[in-house]
Formats: structure tokens, sequence, C-alpha cells
């Protein structure tokens, strides 16, 4: 059995007990404390701990969930991903790309040296649902514009499912990459989290990935594969996801009509509107635009 495959069993055995993946969240409890017959109660209501880490190796994006308190049942309200850096990188930089595991396909590495930070790259999907257009954007993530480019030029993506559509308030993507089409399978290699985790010292506070943003997925920090997922809404996150690029208005359209048809209810193990589109999303072709 490959790494993956296991990797996916053991993933999916912990999900059944451990995750809902629509509202990723902990709340401290009340820590109440009995003194010697003269002592009152004190209850102390913590804060809030975002999860930010997994308990499996699937490319998953967990969505943090609201809170409230006795005094107040606002949910707290987060800024929107910036889509541009704060400082700009060096017109060319390095590029890792460590190997990990039996790939899903067999492509190789991406090239490592003299990779600009320039431009953008546009990327046509054909899907079975219509057309997705996606401009990549050198200048935010250059490491991941370059593999994706690699996945398109070797035919990657070519005659793959998307397994994920979630429907849930706080996250609303569309997941694709993965030629296996169970969530677990990878390029046979992984590398860094760039923008913006690489220029925020705070990595816990939730940020909104807006609508007809596209960001990777990962199983934690610096797990980069060739999974993405695609925004067709605000998904509040955990700045944890490398965004690289956005989604046309044709794009968009496509995925309001993935999404308007739903979740498959008999996929739905992560939790409601979590699992599989009702109607197969395959991506037919992915094409560099000239």
């Amino acid at each position: 059995m490959s790494s993956n495959e296991q990797r996916g069993k053991e993933a999916l055995k912990a999900l059944e007990h451990e995750l809902n993946a629509r509202d990723r969240k902990e709340k401290t409890q009340p820590l109440t404390v009995v003194l010697l017959a003269a002592l009152a109660i004190v209850a102390i209501v913590g804060g809030i701990y975002w999860a930010a880490t997994y308990t499996n190796d699937d490319e998953e994006i967990v969505a943090d969930g609201e809170t409230s308190t006795s005094e107040t049942s606002e949910a707290p309200t987060y800024e929107p991903l910036a889509t541009e850096r704060a400082t700009a990188l060096e017109p060319q930089v390095s590029c890792s790309y460590e190997e990990l595991g039996e790939p899903a396909r067999e492509i190789g590495l991406p090239e490592t040296e003299g990779i600009s930070t320039e431009g953008t790259v546009t990327i046509n999907l054909e899907t079975s649902a219509g057309p997705i257009g996606m401009e990549l954007d050198r200048s935010v993530a250059p490491c991941t514009v370059n593999a994706f480019e690699h996945f398109a030029k070797n035919e990657y993506y070519d005659d793959t499912v998307c397994h994920r559509l979630t429907t849930s308030e706080g996250l609303k993507v569309l997941q694709c990459g993965d030629p296996t089409g169970t969530g677990s399978g990878g390029p046979g290699f992984q590398f860094a989290n760039e923008y913006p985790t690489d220029e925020l010292e705070d990595t816990n506070t939730p940020l909104i990935y807006e609508r007809g943003t596209i960001a990777m997925a990962n199983a934690g920090a610096d797990t980069n594969g060739s999974q993405f997922f695609l925004n067709y809404g605000e998904s509040t996150l955990p700045p944890l996801y490398t965004y690289f690029g956005k989604i046309d208005d044709e794009g968009l359209n496509t995925l309001d009509a993935i999404a308007e048809k739903g979740v498959d209810p008999a996929t739905e193990a992560m939790g409601p509107g979590d699992g599989a589109p009702a109607e197969e999303v395959r991506i037919e072709k992915a094409t560099i635009a000239e």
C-alpha cells in the first residue's frame, strides 16, 4: 500500500470520530474551582483557540467557526486577505520542492532556480460544468505558480475530478487537483507556504479569503502539493493557505452553477454541506494561455 493510500485510510478513520470540517473550533470551558466552605465558585470564560493544525494528512481547508459568550452572540469580524504583498520580492527567487511519497501521476519536480516573481500566468480549466479561467500572480507566490505551471504543462490535472464542495457558512470552496479523486493524492513532492503565511507574524487570526480568490490546500503548513481550492464565496480561514491568484467572471459563473446544485448527501462524511459535488465536476483539460 502506498503512503498516500495509507494516509488516506488513517485520515478517514480519524474523521469519523474527531472532525467536523464545517466549523473547526474549540471553545475553552469555564474552569470551576470550589474552595473550602468560605469561597464562592469562580468561572473563567476563556478566549477562542482557532484550529490551524490537523489530525490527518489529507489536504483540507478547515474554516474557523463562529463563537459567542454569555454576554454577546456577535461573531468576530475579520479583515479580508490583501492580494498584494506589503514588500515586493526580488525579481527572481529560488524554490525548493521536497520529494515525498508516491505520486498520483509521474511528472517529476519543477524547476527550482531563476523563478520569476513578475507578471501573471493565465490557466484555463475546461471542466464538465463549464470553463474556469484563472489568473495566477507570480508576485505573491512565485514558487506556487511555478509548480502550477508544471502541473498544467505535464497534463497532471487533465481528466481529474474536483472531489470536494463546501456550502456551509464560512467555507465556500470547490477543491480540485488530486488525480485519485480522494483528497489524499499528491504529486510526489511538497513545498513551503508562501503568501500570506510568510509575511505575517500572527498566523492564528483568521482572514477572509474573498470570492474569486484561489489558494492551495494542504495537510498542515508547508505541505503544499497539487490540490487547490476555488473560493466562490467568502471563506474565513487562518492565513495558512497560500493565495496565488484570482478566478475570472466566467469561471465564477461556472462555480455558482456548481454550488447551486449542492453537495451529494451520500458523501457528507465531514458534515452537512461538505462532500462531493452533487453533479460530478471533472477537469477535462488545463491549459496555459499563450
